[in-house]
């Protein structure tokens, strides 16, 4: 078994492509075999953390993980001391996009800025959970997994199922289930892996849809509001987008097929609803007695709360015009005006539906749901890629989870969800060795994860201060 193990990875280092001379740039730490001594592990399953280990990594797979008074280090190891460090597995970001809003109804694809962003704060995997550029994003992937740019590993998201009404030309409108099937079927030839319904879809598009990706392996979402949360997991999907707060469910003006007003809909969740009555509960009980996930998106609407700043690290990477027009859209969100304009209220909705938001993902997880952990970088542009990762785990212990739960929340339940459980998400012997060294204990105080020292994709690791300092500046440019 030890001698298969080793053919293995001898193969594996033949197979892996050279990386050009871009990416290793960014590189700071390479070498056959490699020991991170002497650091605390939180090792993504949710077990206490471990102090004074040693991991050691060889040929990019994690070969042990021990205490480091008796931990067995090859003589050819380059050994690095990391004393009053903590490692953590590569964060898996659920909702993870390309791109990032430019204004208007218009988004644009961050090809080079994101995926550097993701992998400097130790995102080593991503869903993107929605594609407006499909193709672009499935080539972002190749010259990655070529080692020809930098960036996570990518689980590319088709083009999004959406029907009449699309808030965005660069979207698709289906033209009924025969498309939604097609739509699949396309896309998974070119290399799609995961679907993701949009608001105006009908039952029968999502139901096709679902069906042509189950056939095919692969595994559906959606950010709904034509078709309700229990309708969706009657017809088969996999996943739900956000959370209670674009739930329909419950909104009284509701025709089947067809999005109800946003106003009173919004008005009842923010004004009426109790995350913990009797029909949120019903809700909560079907969603996972029918084994359906929720993906937690924390930061986005995190943004839209008056008087919650924006991240310094975020403002730091936009460009100049993308900070002005963010900063422009902060200001409106709070504005009594807007709020009567847009839902018909006297004051923004946005503190009570972040509050109800945590509370329902508390219940989810509760009632034995899995909770995946994303970013989602729309909205007005207040949450940017990678920072925006880190702001979901912080975010999820304000919620009421420890830090060692949204750790586990961010890295292995994604993993499973993906179907890598077995190759990433925990800090564990033969598993591929995507791990963050940070400074500091994040298990005590979660926003330590924030520094990020080293990340480690597949063993070789990079240097987050090159890999951000490349694109300082360039957020809302590419």
């Amino acid at each position: 078994m030890a001698a298969a193990f080793a053919v293995f990875l001898a193969f594996a280092v033949l197979a892996a492509p050279p990386r050009s001379p871009e990416v290793q740039a960014f590189v700071s730490v390479d070498a056959p075999v490699l020991a991170l001594a002497h650091v605390r592990v939180v090792d993504g399953t949710g077990a206490p953390p471990r102090d004074d280990q040693t991991i050691v990594v060889a040929e990019g797979r994690i070969a042990s993980v021990g205490d480091a008074a008796s931990a067995k280090i090859p003589p050819d190891a380059k050994v690095l001391d990391l004393k009053g460090r903590t490692v953590i597995p590569g964060i898996v970001g659920m909702h993870d996009h390309l791109f990032y809003p430019m204004g208007a109804a218009y988004y644009g694809e961050m090809g080079q800025s994101f995926p550097r962003l993701y992998l400097a704060a130790g995102v080593t995997t991503i869903r993107t959970t929605g594609s407006i550029e499909p193709s672009t994003d499935l080539e972002i992937k190749k010259a990655i997994d070529a080692g020809k740019a930098a960036g996570p590993k990518i689980h590319v998201t088709g083009p999004y199922l959406e029907g009449e009404g699309a808030y965005t030309t660069q979207m698709h409108v289906l033209r009924g289930p025969d498309d939604a099937r097609k739509v699949v079927a396309f896309w998974a030839e070119q290399g799609a892996t995961s679907w993701k319904a949009y608001m105006n879809v009908t039952r029968a598009e999502l139901k096709a849809a679902i069906d042509e990706a189950h056939r095919r392996g692969q595994k559906v979402t959606g950010h709904l509001c034509s078709v309700t949360f229990r309708e969706a997991a009657a017809l088969g999907i996999d996943d739900l987008e956000h959370g209670l707060v674009v739930s329909t469910d419950f909104a009284s003006d509701k025709k089947p097929d067809a999005c109800p007003p946003s106003g009173p809909t919004i008005r009842h969740l923010a004004e009426d609803l109790d995350p913990k009555g009797f029909e949120v509960q019903q809700l909560v009980r079907a969603l996972v007695e029918k084994h359906v996930a929720v993906t937690s998106t924390l930061p986005v609407f995190e943004t839209f709360v008056p008087g919650r700043p924006l991240p310094p690290r975020a403002l730091d990477v936009l460009s100049p015009d993308a900070r002005a027009s963010l900063l422009a859209a902060k200001l409106r969100a709070g504005d009594p005006a807007y709020a009567k304009q847009r839902w018909g209220m006297d004051a923004t909705p946005w503190p009570a539906l972040l509050r109800k938001e945590m509370e329902f993902e508390r219940a989810f997880v509760a009632a034995g749901g899995l909770l995946l952990a994303g970013l989602d970088p729309t909205g007005f542009g207040g949450v940017v890629a990678g920072f925006g990762d880190h702001r979901e785990l912080e975010l999820l212990v304000e919620a009421g989870f420890t830090p060692v739960e949204a750790i586990r929340i961010a890295t292995s339940n994604g993993a499973r969800f993906l179907g890598e459980g077995d190759r990433i998400g925990t800090v564990a012997p033969g598993k591929l060795a995507d791990l963050v060294v940070v400074r500091g204990d994040p298990a005590a105080r979660i926003e330590d994860v924030e520094n990020v020292e080293l990340v480690l994709k597949d063993g070789v690791g990079y240097d987050p201060e090159k890999l951000v300092a490349s694109v300082r500046g360039t957020v809302g440019l590419r």
